[in-house]
């Protein structure tokens, strides 16, 4: 545990005080007491049990002060809570790769499903974005609370030509940072939005962006599901970095399997794989996390994991109103156990 204030702890030295205190008002009470033999004789009668008694309502007085006193100083400690990921962006692959049918009934449509289930899953507060890519990403639904907006996104998908997994992470950062510049033509983003910043920053006398540490922003996150192969369009890696400089978490589901399925149409046929060691990366550069699906039933399972990885942290919170809350039901038990046994307060 820290405290904001760690020098405000000295009150507590007021504490020994209190109890010096109240040891001289007992020994006080108890030589008045041997003055009067009826009073003495009552005090015995009353036994070791009611003697104890007397004692609680001023030993849960003293733990509430000595909690006020500590509540002063403002502690903190490492608690699991809520994070404040307010934002959600689901991107989704709709390339053509996506009718593979190695995930039953097929990839596309086991992803919707999960997708489906992750949305109801999530509590009323946060908002959820919904981005699509294949060889080009748009935004098929702005952040928003409303749960029939993003599940009627979902169901209006249609399959296309190319996969650029890049530009679904730079559209999923676009929603999230709306005044933020990307080049979704460059295959190396990156490299060409430092040059675009640092030209824009010497023009308008502002400094460029600074990196903020991986992981570290807390109000948005992105799911990126996708079978990993990029064929077109940014480098996802870099992508990637970008997300990690604005300190972006990319949770990636790998959808598919590492054998994949010949598919093919008028004339042509290929091979979709599902690209690991690529989803891997682009975790592990966002200090987000990677999930293997192999099937619909895997997917679902992930989607309620991240639930529990996106939404709950162990962070260092204030725990000030905590002390005071308790110290606060301490002094009102004290003072209703005082009333009802000796009709005072104390």
């Amino acid at each position: 545990m820290t405290f904001a204030w760690p020098e405000l702890l000295w009150l507590l030295t007021a504490v020994p005080v209190v109890v010096a205190v109240y040891i001289v008002l007992m020994r006080r009470k108890r030589k008045a007491a041997l003055r009067y033999a009826s009073l003495t004789l009552m005090m015995t009668a009353q036994g070791a049990g009611q003697r104890f008694r007397r004692h609680v309502p001023p030993l849960l007085f003293l733990t509430a002060l000595i909690l006020m006193l500590v509540a002063i100083a403002r502690p903190a400690a490492v608690v699991t809570l809520p994070s404040a990921h307010e934002t959600v962006i689901l991107a989704m692959d709709v390339s053509g790769s996506m009718r593979a049918t190695d995930v039953k009934p097929s990839r596309i449509v086991a992803a919707q499903e999960a997708a489906r289930a992750f949305v109801a899953d999530q509590p009323k507060s946060t908002r959820i974005g919904v981005v699509s890519f294949a060889a080009t990403a748009s935004i098929v639904q702005s952040p928003t609370h409303s749960r029939d907006d993003i599940l009627g996104a979902i169901d209006r998908f249609q399959l296309q030509r190319g996969t650029a997994i890049g530009s679904g992470i730079l559209m999923s950062l676009k929603t999230i940072f709306p005044d933020a510049e990307f080049d979704l033509r460059s295959f190396n983003p990156r490299r060409e939005s430092a040059k675009a910043a640092a030209k824009d920053a010497a023009n308008a006398a502002k400094e460029p962006l600074k990196p903020a540490t991986p992981g570290s922003y807390s109000s948005a996150a992105i799911i990126l599901l996708t079978d990993g192969q990029t064929t077109t369009g940014p480098d996802p890696i870099e992508a990637a970095r970008m997300a990690a400089d604005r300190g972006v978490r990319v949770y990636a589901v790998g959808i598919g399997t590492t054998a994949g399925e010949i598919i093919g149409s008028e004339g042509w046929s290929m091979r979709v794989r599902l690209d690991e060691e690529s989803l891997k990366t682009i975790a592990n550069i966002t200090r987000g996390e990677y999930f293997f699906a192999g099937n619909a039933v895997d997917l679902q399972k992930i989607y309620k994991n991240l639930n529990t990885k996106i939404f709950f942290e162990q962070k260092e919170t204030e725990v000030t109103a905590l002390f005071a809350a308790v110290a606060a039901a301490l002094a009102l038990l004290s003072a209703t156990l005082s009333l009802l046994w000796f009709n005072r307060i104390l």
